[in-house]
């Protein structure tokens, strides 16, 4: 048998890699706007994401609860499903990354840990109930967004429309830099909150299965991580989301900001998991699709989409394949 304390600095160091990989990868959905329509420098905008994002990781944990309690049953833990999970999503989200695609690496983990449990101890240990309401969040969140980014976009048209379109633009320059900072927030309050949980779930499995607890160093370290792998940025999918779908001007990046960052910040507040990709990518397919619907490369989001729906099915096999090698390791 492996040591326990070496396997629990291997989950701690893949939990890390997570917030890294997760910083990198999401990094796109609280900046691409803003850099997109040039209302902030990437260097500015990448400095405010990576603090902010820090930010919203170290207040509240409701998420990181829902992963470390909700996913698998707490009796039927083990460190190797913790770390063929946390794996699976890292794999995922640097070949993901590298082809500049924006994925959820809140399902992906998900995703992951299902894989995981099943290959250990088989799907009687899956807490289905939370699952489902996880895999409600991936219908819902997108719809939110793509209608939230539209109505918005409608009604601050409507509400401006005496306005001088050079008025307009200095006006939402200033109000996209302030809507881009509460999306970076939001998204640490909820993805940055994954790491915490990965690491709550290990420490107690380590001590023998006894209180659920999250130690401040743990939410410390979680969201120096995401903020590291934030500042590190992906920039192609960075250019995936603020050049590709659609052609923005900071109007357009003040609407799909405010309404992506307002699902997110309700989603973490009740402790539900949702992907910040999934709200910001289809509020700003709603906000292009004000304009005309053309004026949204739905070529793009096809892809984007089927990335999406392939998160889980991918996480969920790596998820397994992983715990199964490390089931005949140790």
């Amino acid at each position: 048998m492996p040591d326990p304390l070496a396997l629990l600095i291997l989950v701690i160091t893949a939990a890390i890699g997570f917030g890294i990989v997760n910083g990198v990868n999401d990094a796109a959905n609280a900046i691409a706007t803003v850099i997109g329509t040039r209302s902030l420098s990437p260097r500015a905008a990448i400095i405010m994401a990576a603090f902010l994002n820090f930010a919203g990781a170290a207040t509240g944990t409701a998420v990181a609860i829902t992963i470390g309690k909700g996913i698998v049953y707490s009796e039927a833990l083990t460190t190797s499903i913790v770390l063929a999970g946390s794996g699976a999503i890292i794999i995922w989200a640097v070949v993901a990354t590298r082809y500049g695609m924006p994925i959820s690496l809140t399902h992906g983990l998900v995703a992951g840990l299902v894989g995981a449990g099943i290959a250990t101890s088989g799907s009687k240990i899956i807490v289905w109930g939370v699952l489902g309401k996880v895999l409600s969040a991936v219908g819902i969140a997108p719809l939110l967004g793509l209608s939230g980014g539209f109505l918005v976009m409608v009604a601050i048209m409507w509400l401006f429309r005496r306005a001088a379109p050079e008025k307009m633009r200095g006006v939402f320059s200033n109000l996209q830099i302030l809507s881009a900072a509460f999306l970076a927030y939001s998204h640490g309050k909820n993805d940055g909150q994954m790491p915490i949980g990965l690491i709550a779930m290990a420490l107690m499995v380590y001590h023998g299965y006894g209180e659920f607890y999250i130690p401040f160093w743990a939410v410390v370290v979680s969201a120096a991580s995401i903020s590291f792998g934030t500042l590190i940025g992906g920039w192609r999918v960075i250019k995936t989301l603020g050049l590709k779908v659609t052609t923005l001007r900071p109007v357009h990046g003040f609407a799909a900001e405010a309404s992506a960052a307002t699902v997110i910040e309700v989603a973490s507040h009740f402790g539900i998991p949702v992907s910040t990709t999934h709200c910001i990518t289809t509020a700003i397919m709603g906000v292009g699709a004000t304009r005309r619907l053309s004026a949204v490369r739905w070529g793009i989001a096809r892809n984007i989409v089927l990335t999406w729906i392939l998160t889980f099915p991918a996480c969920a096999i790596l998820g397994w394949i992983i715990a199964s090698i490390l089931k005949l390791a140790f």
